[in-house]
């Protein structure tokens, strides 16, 4: 059978059948020679930051390594050495509030001592979690510093005017913090059911419905996608049930054309 060549138009037809939020006109532009952080723009500064960072970081993959059994463990209470490096990152994001790959690591910590699942109320099993039975209060506390972490990376990094470009590092972050808001989004929905998430009254997730958290996630992981997260781009279709209806049909009329055997 004879091959036709796809125009950039047909692409972006099928793109945009996969992820109906597709918009062609909103690629993002990189720039090799913007800062690294919009936000710290001195080299010698960002130089210095960054080792910083750096070394709170190496320590925590450390303490990963010991829990994975990769390494003699050094450590006999991993969630009291967590969370003290935890408290670093709090010191250095007090020292540099700014400084949006910081929170981004903080909110990573915070998922790995209560899991994706703390914006729930109750005890939702999750083996991911170093802390399997966390208080109620200190749950609640540490979700909500992730989600305003979140959102400040994210008004930290995005650019301020349509089609501005943004350096590649700046990119790589701000889809880091999109796709991690969504896969707090996205557990939170598939665990609600018809309730509410165990949020203060001033967070407007606490009033989210479980639809509301599904869309949420969807938006925030095509989000992560247009930003370089490859895996982030696959999930937002696969979590928006608009693409995903518009998919099945898709795969239906195709089989019909090319027989059973389509997409085997």
């Amino acid at each position: 059978m004879a091959t036709v060549p796809l125009s950039r138009n047909d692409l972006n037809v099928l793109e945009k059948i996969k992820d109906p939020d597709f918009d062609p006109s909103a690629s993002i532009l990189l720039d090799l020679s913007l800062p690294r952080d919009p936000q710290i723009t001195d080299t010698s500064v960002y130089e210095r930051v960054i080792q910083k960072e750096r070394e709170i970081i190496l320590s925590m993959q450390q303490l990963e390594l010991q829990l994975a059994g990769l390494k003699p463990q050094t450590v006999s209470e991993p969630v009291q050495e967590y969370q003290r490096l935890v408290s670093q990152l709090n010191d250095f994001i007090t020292e540099y509030p700014n400084y949006a790959s910081a929170r981004n690591n903080r909110v990573q910590a915070l998922r790995r001592l209560c899991g994706d699942t703390m914006l729930l109320g109750g005890q939702i099993e999750d083996a991911n979690r170093l802390i399997q039975h966390p208080d109620p209060a200190e749950k609640q506390r540490m979700a909500a510093v992730a989600l305003e972490d979140l959102e400040r990376s994210i008004s930290l990094l995005s650019p301020k005017m349509a089609f501005a470009a943004i350096s590649p590092q700046a990119a790589k972050t701000l889809s880091l913090a999109y796709t991690q808001r969504a896969a707090i989004y996205h557990t939170t929905g598939k665990h609600i059911g018809e309730g509410r998430a165990s949020l203060e009254d001033g967070r407007r997730e606490s009033k989210w419905s479980k639809l509301d958290f599904e869309e949420a996630a969807s938006r925030d992981f095509a989000m992560g996608g247009r930003y370089g997260n490859d895996i982030a781009k696959g999930l937002a279709v696969s979590t928006n049930p608009t693409a995903k209806l518009c998919g099945q049909m898709v795969r239906e009329a195709m089989k019909k054309e090319y027989g059973p055997a389509y997409g085997n």
